[in-house]
């Protein structure tokens, strides 16, 4: 695999030729990345893959026009036919008074924080196929599961590299790791599945296969004797591992461009409470060995921790620099780079932080209510709010959990739901972006 060093070369040259052929500004990204996954079914060898990939991106800028192009090609040749390409498509696009680079002034100098992304090593397909055998095992050997989609186990690690015409350039690797598992329980139409997962940067972080296929079958056997439930008004409780997709929802409503362009339904919120007292929601960049991690963002800004939502008051936006001078703000670090296009916005590890109130109590007070954990479909209006959207789960019946439900719908609108949010103290960090488990009172449950 190419080096952080390398690519960050390639990304600067491929800048200088850019602006030798005339282009008033331009930045460059290269991604490499290289990936290992095998999976098994029923105890035998299913698939083994191999992938290796590399991508360049160039934008460039000829006065406020711009265009974006990208190339898996690197010979001399393809490289001038890029530039040449690019310098060609700018001429003819549209302006746009708020494209362009990232202040020179806040370009991130110096050293590139460490933070750990990377444990250098690799894993062969013979380890990986050990342990995806170890996690499928685990999951049939759960008492009422009686089939299996699989098991699988990857390997991956990639280098991302950054380069602009106004004095950036930097770079850094990551590695990644996975064990996952899916398998089904009981037969016939009666039949249901369930899965578990974890990924960690450090193959030392990762959790033991056989814990991971364990939780997979309990999952898959719980869900058996589905039900039914009555249609009509009543608490909804979110299990962590579909929770976090309500943070997702905050993420399109605060991003930049939907702010200039009058397309969220939190238009008019930044300042104000839009949930609760009790809910902190921070972003963390610089976590060591984060899923989500980065030591600078997708146009060569420092990155740095920051409160997106304290005391229920949402603090900001996400912005990147042409969404900030539309806005007439100071872009935030939240760019995001793909190898073609201009740059959007992410956040990074983002959390809900726990609240005082243990999940126990947290369902301990619901009467009648449902606990999903699995969502389907996307029935999301960003621009209205408006929530809808298939689910499975359990029935909570005075304080306990108790029979799995499955085929009904929960609706209602995000504004509401975010002021009626309530966060039990389970937070666990596992995924780029995590929650603790999640009340929300007062939806609409129709059953399907």
């Amino acid at each position: 695999m190419m080096t952080i060093e390398t690519a960050c070369a390639r990304a600067q040259d491929i800048v200088a030729r850019a602006q030798a052929a005339g282009a008033d500004a331009a930045d460059a990204v290269l991604a490499t990345e290289s990936a290992t996954d095998v999976s098994v079914r029923l105890g035998k060898l299913e698939d083994v893959g191999r992938s290796e990939s590399a991508e360049l991106g160039l934008r460039v800028f000829v006065g406020r026009r711009s265009a974006s192009v990208s190339t898996s090609d690197f010979s001399t040749d393809a490289l001038g036919e890029l530039v040449a390409r690019a310098m060609a498509m700018a001429r003819e696009a549209p302006e746009d008074e708020w494209a362009g680079l990232a202040p020179e002034a806040l370009l991130l100098r110096g050293p590139a924080p460490s933070l750990d992304l990377d444990d250098g090593g690799d894993v062969s397909p013979e380890a990986l196929k050990f342990r995806a055998l170890e996690a499928e095992d685990a999951a049939r050997a759960v008492p009422g599961v009686t089939n299996s989609e699989g098991g699988s186990a990857s390997v991956g690690r990639g280098v991302t590299a950054l380069a602009t015409s106004h004095g950036f350039v930097g770079g850094y690797a990551g590695s990644s790791h996975g064990v996952s598992a899916s398998v089904l329980a009981g037969a016939g139409s009666a039949m249901e599945r369930d899965y578990a997962y974890h990924s960690a940067r450090y193959l030392a972080d990762l959790d033991a296969p056989a814990i991971i296929g364990h939780r997979a079958g309990e999952r898959a056997v719980a869900r058996l004797n589905s039900a039914r439930i009555e249609s009509g008004a009543m608490p909804v409780v979110f299990d962590p591992r579909v929770g976090n997709s309500l943070l997702g929802h905050l993420l399109g409503a605060i991003a930049g461009a939907a702010i200039a362009r009058g397309t969220s339904f939190l238009l008019d919120a930044l300042g104000t409470a839009v949930f609760g007292a009790g809910v902190d929601i921070f972003d963390d960049p610089l976590t060591p060995r984060g899923l989500r991690s980065r030591p600078f963002d997708g146009e060569g800004l420092p990155v740095a921790p920051r409160a997106l939502v304290t005391g229920g008051v949402l603090q900001t936006w996400l912005l990147d620099s042409a969404s900030a001078r539309q806005l007439g703000l100071a872009p935030t670090g939240h760019a995001a780079r793909g190898g073609a296009g201009a740059p959007g916005v992410s956040a990074s590890n983002l959390a809900l932080q726990p609240g005082s109130v243990s999940r126990d109590a947290l369902i301990g007070g619901i009467r009648r209510g449902v606990y999903v954990t699995e969502l389907i479909g996307m029935g999301v209006n960003g621009v209205t709010g408006d929530y809808s959207r298939g689910a499975s789960g359990f029935l909570i019946e005075d304080g306990a959990i108790g029979a799995p439900v499955s085929e009904f719908t929960i609706a209602g609108n995000l504004r509401d739901m975010f002021r009626a949010l309530v966060p039990a103290d389970d937070l666990v960090l596992r995924y780029g972006i995590n929650v603790p488990t999640v009340l929300v009172e007062g939806m609409t449950v129709a059953s399907g």
